[in-house]
């Protein structure tokens, strides 16, 4: 069995307050990649992150990004077409940017045999839900597939895609030019 992650990829990441273009072009494939991992049989699980209004400013992610985001139902949402594979069954909540529920969830399936990260961003919550996965499931293949990841900073996703590879997770699809 195969495990796709799909971080993160939500209102606030795409077109809201943390919003960018790039992330609206990764609608397309990452849809695909879900399509193929459910005609297969195989598992899709989704982060969201979320956090408490009220209490945003207050943490040291609000102290250091004084962004406010994923703090309302619109936010928090999935974007666009993806919003339709999203359920609250296969869906883990995070109001940081890894998730160790997640880590958990996985470790109930025992014959999962690779870990397949997109979403966003990719220098931040994808990075770090790679290194989680890879640090607790170190004999399961962790791969994440590049053309299904951005940053707002393309400069910050390719140091974190070398970081990953550095790390012995797989990343595909990456254009070395």
């Amino acid at each position: 069995m195969k495990a796709l992650i799909v971080v993160d990829y939500q209102n606030d990441f795409v077109c809201g307050s943390l919003g960018f273009d790039k992330a609206k072009e990764l609608e397309e494939p990452i849809e695909k990649k879900i399509q193929s991992y459910l005609a297969n049989g195989d598992m899709v699980v989704f982060t969201k992150d979320c956090h408490d209004p009220e209490k945003y400013a207050d943490t040291q992610e609000g102290k250091l990004l004084p962004i406010p985001h994923c703090t309302d139902d619109n936010g928090s949402a999935i974007y666009g077409r993806i919003a339709q594979y999203c359920h609250e069954e296969n869906t883990v909540t995070k109001d940081r940017f890894g998730s160790e529920d997640l880590c958990a969830r996985l470790s109930f399936y025992p014959g999962i045999e690779e870990i397949e990260i997109v979403g966003v961003v990719g220098s931040i919550c994808v990075m770090t839900n790679a290194v989680l996965l890879k640090t607790n499931f170190p004999e399961v293949k962790i791969t994440v597939d590049a053309e299904c990841v951005a940053s707002p900073d393309e400069s910050m996703n390719n140091k974190a895609l070398d970081i990953m590879e550095n790390l012995q997770i797989n990343v595909i699809n990456r254009d070395q030019n």
